[in-house]
């Protein structure tokens, strides 16, 4: 079976081999602190063996709970943020008909999302479209208080409860959480929801592979045992007994560090397949709240070309040369379409009769990267023989590989995200949550002083 494979010789005109070579000796202590679990966040690396490690009967219990939500729903909302939806969102949308909530004749419930934002007006709209539909709804949170989830659940959960009544809508609706602490956890049993449990040792941006991720996309239909097979093949792939010159985790991780430190401070993911573009969303989480620390870190963008090269591409061409791209290259489409020849040929494209779209699509992927590295933009390539479970499985490990890799040679822990906390305590500040009176008086001195006036000239 094909590989998906790593190509550096793109960089060169930034870094050299002798510096992604140097890095040989600090990536051996990288590994064996991840092997060993001794370096920082070392207790949250239960992602590492976790495809493996998962068990024939879990998967079994995961798609026949699957499959009761499947025959009793229209749709299926996932309230959860961050790590908690993303990863579903992005294999789910690489691997399904880009059409797929609006196919006619549809096996599995469309999957709808909540929790992953606070907007009145979105959450007022999806309310309105469950009215007298059928639906489920999957509550993903170790804690059950992120208040953005939480706060979602609780409205779709009154609604539920008053269309079906209380004791029918506990059929509806399966929380994964915790294994024994949590208000979602007290609020399960109490209830007698059915659960599933994200592993104390998994944070959430490396939770795709835990139920979080494969009970959602077991609902709308995808192999999740594909999925899984392509990750345990990637573990191996990048496990620490391969060489350093094959171990495409470690090469990825030791470029993206040497063009750091080379000045190249933005990372572009770009992608040629509109049904990557959530993909990159999980990865601009994934590496910058592992990374984004200590004042360091490689700044995430993600990038659909060649859609973003008619608004972003004159910067990424001429701007500050700060940046690099990695391309993931997708080497064959799922289907073929040829270019239809034209009479009046007005358009000026009959030079292009015949050709597949796809071949204009490659045509454009070359051309960018030439003229992006000829205008001092290093470009890391990751091709992949097609979007599949099994590659897509793949490229989720290959990237939560190299990031543990990645933030280790940074010097930061890439397992911890404090950062994230710093609006939360603001904003319940701001809500006058009980216990946050001190930070209430506080905050609201800060709030004065930054009153905006009624001209901004200060």
């Amino acid at each position: 079976m094909d590989k998906i494979r790593l190509n550096l010789s793109k960089t060169l005109n930034a870094i050299t081999r002798e510096q992604i070579y140097a890095f040989k000796s600090p990536v051996k202590k990288v590994l064996e602190a991840l092997d060993k679990g001794s370096g920082a966040g070392g207790n949250m690396l239960g992602w590492m063996d976790l495809p493996r490690a998962i068990m024939d009967y879990e998967v079994r219990e995961i798609e026949d709970a699957s499959a009761s939500l499947r025959a009793r729903c229209e749709f299926v909302v996932v309230t959860g943020i961050g790590g908690s939806y993303l990863g579903t969102k992005a294999v789910l949308e690489a691997l399904n008909n880009s059409f797929d909530g609006l196919l006619r004749e549809r096996k599995n419930p469309v999957l709808l999302y909540a929790g992953h934002n606070i907007g009145e007006d979105y959450l007022y709209e999806l309310t309105e479209l469950l009215k007298g539909r059928s639906f489920g709804i999957i509550n993903i949170s170790k804690s059950g208080t992120t208040t953005e989830p939480a706060l979602a659940f609780r409205i779709l959960k009154k609604q539920l409860e008053e269309a079906v009544g209380k004791a029918e809508a506990r059929k509806y609706i399966m929380a994964v959480t915790d294994r024994a602490r949590g208000a979602l956890r007290t609020l399960a049993e109490q209830e007698g929801y059915r659960t599933f449990v994200i592993p104390d040792n998994i944070g959430g941006r490396f939770s795709v592979l835990t139920p979080a991720g494969l009970l959602p996309l077991a609902v709308a239909g995808i192999d999740i045992g594909l999925l899984i097979a392509g990750a345990v093949a990637m573990e191996f792939l990048t496990s620490s007994g391969i060489s350093f010159g094959d171990n495409i985790a470690v090469l990825y991780a030791v470029a993206r560090n040497a063009l750091y430190a080379a000045g190249k401070k933005i990372e572009i993911l770009a992608n040629f397949h509109p049904k990557l573009h959530y993909l990159g969303e999980w990865w601009k989480q994934l590496y910058g709240e592992s990374e984004g620390k200590e004042h360091k870190g490689l700044f995430p963008v993600s990038v659909d070309y060649t859609t973003d090269l008619h608004s972003l591409g004159q910067w990424i061409q001429e701007g500050e040369r700060t940046v690099f791209e990695t391309v993931i290259s997708i080497e064959k489409p799922d289907h073929k379409m040829w270019i239809p020849a034209d009479e009046a040929d007005l358009d000026g494209l009959n030079y292009l009769a015949g050709k597949r779209v796809d071949e204009v699509n490659k045509m454009a992927e070359l051309g960018t990267q030439l003229a992006h590295v000829a205008g001092g933009v290093p470009n890391i390539r990751i091709t992949v023989p097609r979007v599949d479970a099994w590659y897509v499985g793949q490229l989720l490990y290959l990237f939560e590989r190299a990031c543990g890799i990645s933030g280790y040679l940074l010097g930061v822990n890439p397992f911890d995200q404090p950062g994230v906390e710093a609006y939360k305590k603001n904003m319940f500040a701001l809500l006058k949550k009980p216990g946050y009176e001190k930070e209430s008086a506080a905050i609201a001195s800060e709030c004065d002083r930054f009153a905006e006036p009624d001209m901004l000239f200060w």
